[in-house]
């Protein structure tokens, strides 16, 4: 039983396949993101999250259940339901492919 449920919580966390996207295409498609997330991926709202330096794999998975419905928000439930494959691709290859530099407080 335990075995059971080892298994499937490896399975859960596996990375999930994921199309190799294509950044310039992604930062093309990213104008429609930037009022909210910046194109440069640093939010200019404090409710979005910045996406700039994120992982590929959190971002396919993240615009897929926006896009399905099981993950929810009013904007990007909206957003994410006009995004082909492709573009969920292009869009994290982009994101992720921001370099961003964390400085330390003081």
């Amino acid at each position: 039983m335990i075995r059971l449920s080892v298994l499937a919580l490896i399975l859960a966390l596996a990375p999930m396949a994921v199309q190799a996207g294509d950044a310039a295409a992604g930062r093309k498609r990213a104008a429609a993101c930037q009022a909210c997330h910046g194109l440069d991926g640093l939010s200019k709202l404090p409710e979005a999250p910045n996406l700039a330096g994120q992982v590929e794999v959190f971002l396919v998975k993240a615009l897929g259940e926006y896009r399905e419905g099981t993950r929810k928000n009013e904007v990007m439930s909206v957003v994410a339901k006009e995004l082909s494959d492709a573009d969920i691709a292009n869009l994290a290859a982009y994101y992720g492919g921001l370099q961003i530099e964390v400085i330390p407080p003081g």
